[in-house]
């Protein structure tokens, strides 16, 4: 996959004009949005999950479970190359952050309590996302993720 990333620069007053008060919380400020109460926590459509503030493909649908948490949760991202994990002591006890890789936007967090293969549950905010259908993959520059699906249509 072409990396188109690797020099994103964002400009934090740009990015204030453009993304929502809580997205740009939960992105730029390492915030977290309510479970249950955000816009992808039972979202079931297929497609792929960007970073909202730089389009880094993060997610598949494919990849999403019901965690029961109220935040959507993948067992793993299309590609490890734009996810950076850190470690994280802002939260009850020690764990790990995900962040996109070249946007820099806090993600969530990433257990080790998710479903096979991984046994990993990347608990994401929906509001450092933006949906991408699967119908619209090519038209908005992500055709060589469709084949993602390809299996699963045959199925």
């Amino acid at each position: 996959m072409a990396n188109h990333y690797e020099n994103f620069a964002k400009d934090p007053e740009l990015l204030k004009a453009d993304l929502s008060p809580l997205q740009y919380q939960v992105t730029q400020n390492a915030g977290t949005e309510r479970p249950f109460q955000n816009e992808y926590w039972d979202h079931k459509a297929a497609g792929i999950y960007v970073d909202i503030v730089s389009g880094e493909p993060l997610f598949a649908s494919i990849h999403k479970f019901d965690s029961g948490t109220g935040w959507p949760s993948f067992y793993r991202p299309i590609n490890e190359q734009y996810i950076r994990l850190k470690s994280d002591y802002a939260l009850w006890m020690p764990c790990t952050e995900a962040r996109s890789r070249y946007a820099d936007s806090h993600l969530g967090h990433v257990f080790n309590d998710g479903p096979p293969p991984t046994g990993l549950r990347y608990c994401i905010n929906s509001a450092a996302l933006k949906f991408i259908r699967k119908e619209d993959l090519q038209a908005k520059g992500y055709g060589e993720l469709i084949a993602l699906f390809v299996d699963e249509e045959r199925k």
